[in-house]
């Protein structure tokens, strides 16, 4: 068989970047196969080194609700490169996307950093420090990126690669202290009466509970009514909530998933498409609370290419242009939404065991007959299958994300060709799957 420019590619990457990779689930490890090289992209597609062409549903994992290459970010682009690409102070487009992150969420003052990752955990720092604890909380399944305290029964990558954590306070990474693991307290999600019991044994010892309000890093799931009534229950207890929005800020609408199903936090976490493309991440709440931030208070948190001006005008072009199409939540969820059903559907026609979850533009279809409402029940999935549903799209030109434990996503340059070609290819798919 001819070597294709992937697997050369690969080969080279082998050599010199760990596992070939530079996040761990492009690896294709929970699926088998070589990673696709991508040379560009485009509207709803990407096209590889060796000219393949597919249908993405991955939108580099969240930040293109636009499409690729979308004219209005790369037109920002192109007039800020021609101003300078780093400054290292403040400059006038920072303020900008700070006052129409805050207009748009309610946020009294918001930080700009470079990844979720530092947002999340430059959350945590500010929580402990306002509560003058040291444990938070956090659930089974919710992945809020790579910093020593959240790696704990994570999801997302970890769970694509089995390594997400058995139970209690484990690490779900090696280097992760157990001492400072066991700071960080674990239940499962949607699990009400479990997470009340830990606020009667331990509520007074939290300074956070950091959650996702809609997952998707377990696959795509939904909170249920009585789980989110308990979190307002530690809320009232002066736990502080920590609503991580990384991925569903400003996709499930311009006021995330919180201001969607009416979720009240105090401290909230942007990324992906705050950037438009770019690396950005954001966190944010009331003035009382980030005033505690340096240099106006003594929580320390700062970063050389935090506000960069290339990633702050590509985030501000894409929120614009999502505040100035008040139609495109709705064609969003319509597509994702008849997606859905027909995967539905077509799973049935061929006796093909799965649960279809769809919110807004995300969605998740799970090879399991069961119900899906926590990541002990999204891990029972049928991962082998999921590998062979996978691969026999990527034959057929559609792009799905290399995990069962990952959200898909749809564009706005997702039409109705492409949810015709994908019907089609998973018609394929799924009659190759039953039995």
């Amino acid at each position: 068989m001819q070597t294709s420019r992937s697997q050369e590619w690969f080969a080279r990457a082998l050599r010199r970047i760990p596992g070939g990779v530079n996040s761990p689930v492009r690896a294709f490890l929970a699926v088998g196969g070589t990673p696709h090289f991508i040379a560009r992209a485009q509207g709803a597609y990407l096209e590889d080194v060796d000219g393949n062409l597919f249908i993405d549903y991955l939108g580099s994992w969240g930040p293109m609700i636009l499409g690729h290459n979308s004219p209005v970010v790369r037109d920002a682009l192109i007039q800020t490169l021609a101003m300078g690409t780093s400054f290292g102070a403040p400059s006038p487009l920072e303020v900008e996307l700070a006052e129409l992150v805050c207009q748009l969420t309610g946020t009294d003052q918001v930080r700009l950093v470079n990844s979720g990752t530092e947002a999340t955990m430059s959350c945590l720092r500010l929580a402990r420090a306002a509560r003058g604890r040291s444990k938070i909380l956090k659930f089974r399944g919710n992945y809020h990126g790579h910093a020593d305290g959240l790696l704990v029964q994570a999801g997302s990558g970890l769970a694509a690669l089995g390594s997400a954590g058995s139970s209690g306070s484990a690490p779900s990474s090696a280097g992760v202290p157990e001492e400072y693991a066991a700071l960080t307290l674990v239940v499962e999600y949607n699990d009400a009466a479990a997470l009340r019991d830990l606020l009667r044994a331990q509520g007074d010892q939290l300074a956070a509970i950091i959650f996702e309000p809609v997952v998707g890093n377990s696959g795509v799931l939904l909170p249920s009514a009585d789980f989110l009534g308990a979190l307002q229950e530690a809320r009232r207890l002066g736990i502080l909530l920590i609503a991580d929005e990384v991925m569903t800020g400003f996709r499930l609408g311009l006021s995330g998933a919180c201001g969607l199903l009416g979720i009240e936090a105090d401290l909230f976490c942007w990324g992906k498409i705050l950037g438009g493309g770019l690396p950005v991440g954001a966190y944010g709440g009331p003035a009382d609370l980030m005033s505690q931030i340096s240099p106006s208070g003594p929580v320390y948190q700062a970063g050389t290419l935090s506000g960069n001006p290339l990633a702050v005008a590509a985030g501000l072009a894409a929120l614009r242009a999502l505040v100035a199409d008040p139609g495109l939540y709705t064609r969003l969820d319509r597509y994702a939404a008849e997606l859905a059903a027909g995967l539905t559907g077509l799973a049935a026609r061929h006796g093909v065991p799965a649960v279809v979850h769809q919110i807004g533009s995300m969605l998740t279809l799970f090879f399991t007959g069961g119900p899906v409402e926590n990541y002990a029940q999204a891990s029972a999935s049928d991962t082998a299958r999921f590998a062979r549903w996978f691969h026999a799209l990527l034959d057929q030109g559609v792009y799905w994300p290399p995990s069962q434990f990952e959200s898909a996503f749809v564009s706005a340059a997702h039409g109705a060709r492409e949810l015709e070609r994908t019907l089609a290819a998973a018609d394929r798919a799924l009659s190759g799957l039953s039995g």
